[in-house]
């Protein structure tokens, strides 16, 4: 049987190496970093443009402690975003990033032009297609609108991938 200086190394650097593995900071910052990349997230899929986006999505828990804090004043932790396409367009509802959820199928909004070929293409008006209604979670986190036409993409095991496309109403 090892000790502490046998085969298996020394005492210390077993448990620094353990140390190493557990948060020792507050849960209250750790839910403020958790919850902030995914706003940041959500604002990047609703077409929002971020100051240093990049930058945030790569800052680690350590580093958001260090320029935070480990119990963050809310005021600090705000965030300034505008829409690229509508800048006076307002964020209304933003919880979690339901898109990155392992039952969740894959969701492209269509751009116009994709629409109107997709319609073209088998011949049917938006409001033939199967429906997903404005409220869905879905729509409110991309900020979907009346109109938009999404591909729902379906990945499974026995029925293998399935492709649909849905009309926000």
């Amino acid at each position: 049987m090892a000790n502490d200086t046998g085969v298996f190394g020394s005492g210390g650097g077993r448990a620094a190496c353990i140390a190493s593995m557990v948060d020792t900071g507050s849960v209250e910052s750790h839910r403020y970093y958790m919850a902030r990349r995914t706003l940041i997230e959500m604002l990047h899929d609703r077409g929002y443009l971020v100051d240093n986006m990049e930058a945030e999505l790569c800052r680690s828990l350590a580093d958001f402690r260090a320029a935070y804090g480990d119990k963050p004043e809310p005021e600090s932790l705000r965030l300034i975003a505008c829409r690229a396409t509508d800048p006076s367009r307002k964020i209304t509802e933003l919880l979690i990033n339901i898109t990155k959820h392992f039952l969740a199928p894959r969701h492209e909004i269509l751009s116009p032009e994709e629409k109107d070929k997709l319609l073209n293409k088998h011949s049917v008006e938006g409001k033939q297609l199967p429906k997903m209604l404005e409220n869905d979670a879905i729509a409110r986190y991309y900020g979907l609108e009346k109109g938009h036409v999404v591909k729902v993409t379906y990945s499974g095991g026995v029925t293998g991938t399935i492709v649909t496309y849905r009309c926000v109403v």
